[in-house]
């Protein structure tokens, strides 16, 4: 069963410098030649965001294949509650993990921990998870780049003592163009790496047989659905998700509280290989390792004496892509979001033979269709999923992006032209229904500038509503309101006077501060209305007075006086 997307992303660079200074570390004290994978996420290594990816009620990354059941010693490590990587050190050989498997265990705790810190990803769980999947890349059996020396693949999943999956690669990673197998280190099957996969050794490449690029998506996919790796309830659903089998989420944890109390590291290629296998009878050596497959030669059958013996050959089981006949959907109901919000609703579709009857095992591509930025978690449009016991196969969750309007998501069979299921999307813009600003009265003198700047907060239900778009306009007056031609503005790019601003978005907290408002030469009362979708709204008394007029300055004097009087000689 394939696995899918999931989690919100909170979307973010891998810190490059916490994250160098921990590779250069490990690095330094592996076999010469060893080449570091890139400090950050400019190599195509991408962290898909928590609740942005979701994994589907009936999925597991590896398909239900097997593992080693080889449980931890009772002996525990020479220092607990330590985790020694640096030089290389004695202490119990289980406690040992090869240095480039450890490197990259603890390359993708840097990086997910930058990206998405409130997944708690430790690395000790993907060594236990690497561990009980392939031994640690069959005891770090790798290149210089982390690449295993030969594939690692699992048994053929074609419904003969396992999940029957569909080919979904044609071959491009198991070399099986009929049947998919679970692949490399962490043993990811096809479909779910084509989800999940990254390139976190910057060769190019996303490589399922690479320990950087395996353990980088391994952490993701535990991280999906916004799993808290420290909550217990999280941590086993995570596990459970990648193996649904209760005997396997007991083993994981058993390496994984193993290699918490302690671990050294040691050269590649030197790691203690597993023995038991789930698939084996306690007690039994299985003939080939689950992990290493290897071509087995059918036993020739002996003749009694009385008659040859005929083999029996196994029944003919046509592959799901051939036997169905139809995808029908299954009650998906109306898909309906926010922008920046994940849809509720989730597509899906039943998977139908020509009688009816359901074909589990049964690749479905969900694809997002139209002009949209609306998408399944990190960015992605096209997702494979793999139908359950019961035929139906859910979507990943779909996320609204920020473009508002009506997109499709259409269901069809991987390898089978059969008709599409279409699902109607829509997405509205973000609302707020109250605002609320800090001023209720702003005034100036004509010809100049308001002295203060308004801040208003916009809310959804009491809560503080972000990134909502907020139109101001200068209005002529509250009771009888219309755009105004003169009074209060706003300055556009090109310093023009505008008097309707729209397209400005409250931040995450539903705050905004308006531009500065500015009044021309018209004196009167005015109001600045501010809107949101939603039914948000606030209005603002502008009042612009005339300016006081200049005084006339006083005479100092007169050059038309007449004379004063003189007396009169002999008076």
């Amino acid at each position: 069963m394939a696995a899918q997307l999931g989690r919100r992303l909170r979307k973010g660079a891998t810190s490059s410098a916490v994250v160098a200074a921990a590779v250069a570390a490990l690095a330094a004290s592996q076999a010469p030649g060893v080449t570091p994978p890139p400090a950050d996420n400019a190599s195509g290594d991408r962290s898909i965001g928590t609740g942005d990816a979701t994994t589907p009620p009936d999925g597991s990354a590896t398909g239900g294949s097997p593992y080693y059941t080889d449980l931890p010693p009772l002996n525990t490590p020479n220092k607990p509650g330590t985790s020694i990587d640096l030089p290389i050190v004695t202490g119990p050989a289980e406690a040992g993990i090869p240095a480039s498997v450890l490197a990259a265990y603890k390359r993708a705790e840097q990086s997910i921990r930058s990206s998405d810190p409130s997944c708690n990803l430790p690395w000790q769980l993907l060594a236990g998870i690497g561990k009980v999947e392939s031994g640690q890349a069959r005891g770090g059996r790798v290149d210089a780049n982390g690449t295993t020396l030969s594939p690692i693949l699992g048994p053929v999943l074609n419904g003969v003592g396992f999940a029957d999956i569909s080919d979904t690669d044609k071959g491009a990673f198991d070399g099986d163009a009929r049947h998919d197998r679970a692949v490399g280190p962490m043993q990811f099957i096809p479909s779910t790496w084509a989800t999940w996969g990254q390139d976190a050794n910057g060769d190019g490449r996303k490589d399922p047989n690479n320990i950087y690029d395996a353990a980088q998506a391994a952490g993701l996919y535990l991280c999906a659905n916004n799993r808290d790796l420290a909550v217990k309830a999280d941590l086993d659903r995570a596990i459970l998700s990648y193996n649904r089998s209760t005997e396997y989420l007991n083993t994981v944890l058993s390496w994984f509280e193993y290699y918490k109390r302690g671990s050294h590291q040691v050269p590649d290629g030197t790691g203690v290989l597993p023995v038991d296998r789930s698939d084996v009878p306690a007690g039994q050596t299985p003939s080939t390792s689950p992990t290493t497959p290897a071509p087995t030669k059918p036993a020739t059958p002996k003749p009694s004496p009385s008659k040859p013996s005929t083999p029996t050959p196994p029944p003919v089981t046509r592959p799901p892509a051939e036997r169905v006949a139809k995808l029908a959907d299954s009650a998906t109901g109306t898909l309906k979001a926010t922008a920046g919000t994940a849809f509720a609703g989730r597509p899906t579709v039943l998977a139908l033979d020509a009688a009816g009857k359901p074909v589990s095992g049964l690749a479905v591509r969900f694809e997002i269709v139209g002009a949209t930025d609306s998408h399944f978690g990190g960015g992605i449009k096209t997702v494979t999923v793999t139908t359950g016991a019961q035929g139906k196969v859910v979507s990943p969750a779909v996320r609204a992006g920020e473009q508002a309007g009506a997109f499709t998501v259409r269901a069809s069979v991987v390898g089978r032209r059969l008709a599409a299921v279409d699902f109607a999307a829509t997405v509205t813009v973000r609302q707020a229904d109250a605002l609320v600003s800090d001023a209720k009265e702003l005034s100036a003198t004509a010809g100049t500038g308001f002295a203060d700047r308004v801040l208003v907060t916009a809310t959804l239900d009491g809560a503080p509503a972000a990134s909502v778009d907020l139109t101001a306009a200068v209005l002529t007056s509250g009771e009888d309101p219309q755009p105004a031609a003169k009074g209060p503005y706003f300055k556009d790019a090109n310093g023009d006077p505008v008097r309707t601003l729209s397209g400005l978005k409250t931040d995450e907290k539903g705050l905004l501060t308006l531009p500065d408002l500015f009044a021309d030469g018209e004196a009167g009362t005015f109001v600045l209305r501010l809107t949101t979708p939603g039914g948000g709204t606030v209005d603002i008394v502008l009042k612009v007075t005339a300016p006081e007029p200049e005084p006339t300055p006083s005479p100092t004097g007169s050059t038309d006086a007449s004379p004063s009087p003189t007396a009169s000689p002999g008076s």
